[in-house]
């Protein structure tokens, strides 16, 4: 397969940096916030309510007190959902580390990403990230957009300077990819369990 792009955008949680994608870790966060087998469901359809605010603005330290009212949850004192819940958790990809110094060598590289506020320098913090710097970086909590609309999109080819299929989009969620492969552009399918045939696989392309 050849490519002919000129920019290459990256998600950032399951792709980047490794996250829940692909583990058991969003089990183990359940289990330590004590929610039961017969509340699972109810706990999953109430996360995925707030996720979607919580990827366009809303502090996730905010849910706290709704999870506390809701589910019986404890939490320890100063506890901090985004830094204790999520990136501590988060760990370093490596194997993709290389292949993005390749692809930087070649085209211009970003970040579009859904995320919560904060989280990006909460990871940058945990040094978990390859020393490379972005050309672009959209991160849905801060423009108020999140995958998979078309409007992040839209941002991404204006902010990329490049359009359609002069774009690849290396991304870990099937449905973002197939919305990004509607709005014209190249995509790469990440398997975030098998991080590093999928770095291998993604280098054969460059």
């Amino acid at each position: 397969m050849t490519i002919k792009i000129s920019f290459v955008y990256f998600d950032l949680g399951g792709v980047v940096e490794l996250d829940f994608s692909g583990t058991n870790k969003w089990a183990q966060l359940k289990k330590e916030l004590g929610i039961s087998a017969d509340k699972d469901r109810e706990f999953e359809d109430f996360w995925n309510k707030y996720e979607a605010e919580v990827n366009i603005g809303r502090d996730v330290e905010t849910l706290i007190p709704l999870i506390k009212e809701k589910f019986g949850s404890k939490f320890p004192d100063n506890y901090s959902f985004l830094i204790d819940g999520f990136v501590n958790r988060f760990e370093v990809n490596k194997s993709i580390w290389p292949v993005i110094d390749k692809i930087h060598q070649k085209c211009r590289i970003g970040l579009l990403t859904n995320m919560y506020p904060h989280m990006f320098e909460a990871i940058k913090n945990r040094g978990i990230l390859p020393n490379v710097t972005w050309d672009v970086i959209i991160d849905s909590s801060v423009v108020g957009i999140q995958k998979p609309d078309p409007r992040i999109f839209e941002l991404g080819e204006q902010r990329a300077g490049a359009k359609g299929k002069k774009i690849l989009f290396v991304e870990n969620t099937p449905s973002h990819v197939h919305a990004a492969k509607d709005f014209g552009w190249q995509t790469f399918l990440y398997d975030s369990a098998h991080p590093k045939d999928s770095s291998n696989r993604l280098s054969t392309l460059f």
